[in-house]
Formats: C-alpha cells, structure tokens, sequence
C-alpha cells in the first residue's frame, strides 16, 4: 500500500515538472516570436522612413513623428528590438534606433527609444508610441518639425525657428570650419551639424540634462572622444535663449570654439585635461580677432587687478555648469591664456603638437608631463610659473 500510495505521487510530481517545461518553453517560444514579429514592424517602419513613404510608415502604427523628419537628409535609419515586455494584447519594447546624417556621419548615432505597441485581433503589431528611454536625450525631431539650412561645410537643424536665422548659423559654421582647420590643420572632415532647438529648455531636451545646468551657456558640442578618426556624430548644439544676447563677435567666436571640438574630437581622450582642451578651442575662437587679453578674459583680468592671480591651472571640476558663472569663466579664460602662452612663446605648430601628444596617452596620469618634456622641454610645475606669470602681466 505505501509502495502503491507513493508512485502516484511521483507521476504527479514529474506531471508537475513535465508542465512547468511545457509552459516555459511555450512561454519562451512565444515571447521569442512576439520579439521577431516586432523586429520585422521596426524594419518596416525604418524603410518607410527612409522611403519618405508615408502611407507605408501609417500601416506600422501612429504616424507621429514622421512629417517631423521629412526634412532630415538621411543616410540610414533602423531599429534594433533590445527587449520585450508583454501584458496581452500590448508591449512596451526597448530599442536601439541608429542613424546617420548624410554627407555628415560616418558612423551611426545610436539612441535608445521605448515604444508602446498593440496587437489587434488578428495579431499584427502596431506602434502606438516611439519615445526616448529614460535617461535618454530627446532628438531634434521629438520636439516638432525639423528645418534644415545647408550651408558649403555645414547643416544646421532647427525647431521652431525661421530658416533665416537658420542661415546665419549657417554662415557662422561656414567661416569657422576653414578658421578651424587654419589652426588646427586639414586632417578632420570639415563639415559640421548644428542643432537649434527653439529655446533653452529644448537644448536641456537633447542633452538629456536639466535646464538650470545650461543656463547662460551659448552652445555645447556632444560626441565621442578618442575614435580615431571615427567619432560617429558631433553636433554643435545651441542655447538659442544665450546666443541672441551675443553681439557678432561673440557669435562667430562661439561657433569657431564648438566647431573646434568637432575637429579635435578623434585626439581628445580621457588624459586630456579640460584646461588644454576648452582652452584650445577658445584659442582657435579668438585667434585673428582683435579683443585684447582683457576684454578677452574679463572675470581673470578682474581677479588680477585685485591681486588674485591663481596659483595653479584649472581642474577639470572648475569647469563644471554649476551655477558659479564667474569661476566657469575665469577657468575657461585661464585655460584660454595657457594656450595663449604656449603658441606665442614655443609656436602654433608646438601647441598643435602637444594637444595631440596629451591625447595619445590612455589616461591621465603622466599625460601632460610627458607631453610637455618631450614637445615643449618643459614640466608642469615650471610651466605653471610661466603661466602665472603670464596671466599678471598679460592682464594686468
């Protein structure tokens, strides 16, 4: 009897593990299939984006987004399904989207998007939504029609602003890629992409950040540092709100300094102090202006008069957006004259080579000793002296 009582109870028990099988791989098998059916909407919709094919793009989902992109030249645009979570007849599906801006990227931009999807009754999938993931920059394009200027080295993309204003961007691009190159050198694509959104607010969109973090700055330039050669997709993006307050000059100077990071991006690394690279591109910016040193560096020539002369360069944490508006500036003035000194006291070409030599090393330890020894014949601590006595005199 107790033999007869327990082999009952061990069918049960393998029946019991026979159907947790069975419904684990049936559930498998059907997310999975779930998954390639979605994959092959995303495809869909990417070549109707690509066709301008808006009565294929409707036939995968809601047509939000797409009259967005109508004017973007486009080179490439797909989606990569990354994961699925399903409840009935609706999932959310996270995903890589890639793209590239014709005659611009040579790599894609990769963003990741989380989208809503249904399924009606006779399973086919739908896209309902297509938004940034969390912690993810919005696009241009999230935020309304897209409008893109051509000038002869630049694209600018704007929301929300008139294609006149768009042009003299355009034209501020244009004058600083052969100013860029005429200092730096002609081995970078010079071509640069600028995005204008319609206020500050929108600038803080695409970088993914708070506004009160890029209040007063007029543009930033995104991109991956140290590729080589092959940073995918610089882009120069505008504060609209700081840069109307700016006069001509000051325009000219700021799109020459981004446009610069766009130049130097492929020999920026992690060893580059902030100091070399921010300075370096205000030293490009004002190279052939006539603002003198003072007017130039108004909050360190401000300090100098007050017999606050700094006793070192600036660290990378002085460059921080964090609301000291008068340190941000002497850090990046005080980063300006040590590039100033350099090329004035050892040559343009020397300053050249040096920004290169600091950003061929891994890391930061030992980077700019070994660069200053062996390009300029110097050491930090000597180089620091020099600079210290260069900004009293410079600015006082």
């Amino acid at each position: 009897m107790a033999g007869r009582r327990r082999v009952p109870g061990a069918s049960v028990v393998a029946l019991c593990l026979l159907l947790v099988s069975l419904v684990s791989c049936g559930g498998g098998t059907a997310v999975d299939g779930a998954r390639a059916e979605v994959q092959s909407l995303l495809d869909r919709r990417a070549e109707a984006v690509l066709d301008r094919d808006a009565a294929a793009y409707a036939r995968t989902g809601t047509r939000a987004g797409f009259d967005n992109l109508r004017a973007v030249p486009l080179a490439d645009w797909s989606y990569r399904v990354t994961s699925l979570d399903r409840t009935g007849d609706s999932a959310t599906v996270s995903a890589d989207l890639s793209y590239r801006v014709e005659g611009h990227d040579r790599a894609p931009v990769v963003t990741a998007r989380s989208l809503r999807l249904s399924q009606d009754r006779d399973g086919h999938w739908s896209v309902d939504s297509d938004r940034p993931a969390r912690r993810s920059g919005q696009q241009l394009w999230d935020q309304g029609t897209a409008r893109a200027v051509r000038g002869e080295r630049s694209l600018v993309l704007g929301v929300g602003q008139p294609d006149g204003r768009l042009r003299e961007y355009a034209e501020l691009a244009d004058r600083a890629v052969p100013a860029v190159s005429d200092a730096w050198g002609p081995e970078w694509p010079r071509r640069v992409v600028v995005l204008v959104p319609e206020s500050l607010d929108g600038m803080a969109g695409l970088l993914g950040s708070p506004a009160s973090s890029y209040r007063g700055i007029a543009a930033v330039t995104t991109g991956a540092t140290g590729t080589d050669g092959r940073a995918p997709a610089d882009r120069v993006i505008v504060n609209p709100d700081a840069f109307a307050l700016l006069g001509d000059q000051g325009r000219q100077v700021v799109l020459t300094h981004e446009t610069t990071h766009v130049a130097t991006r492929a020999h920026t690394s992690p060893a580059t102090p902030l100091w070399l690279s921010e300075g370096f591109a205000d030293w490009v910016g004002y190279r052939g202006g006539d603002r003198t040193p003072a007017e130039a560096a108004p909050e360190l020539a401000r300090a100098v008069s007050q017999g606050e002369v700094p006793d070192a360069l600036p660290g990378d944490e002085d460059f921080g957006f964090s609301g000291d508006a008068d340190g941000l500036a002497r850090a990046y003035e005080s980063g300006w004259l040590a590039c100033r000194l350099i090329a004035e006291r050892w040559g343009e070409e020397r300053l050249g080579a040096f920004y290169r030599a600091v950003g061929a090393h891994e890391d930061r330890d030992g980077a700019v000793e070994d660069a200053m020894r062996r390009v300029l014949g110097t050491t930090p601590e000597d180089f620091t002296l020099q600079w210290r006595d260069y900004v009293r005199t410079t600015l006082h």
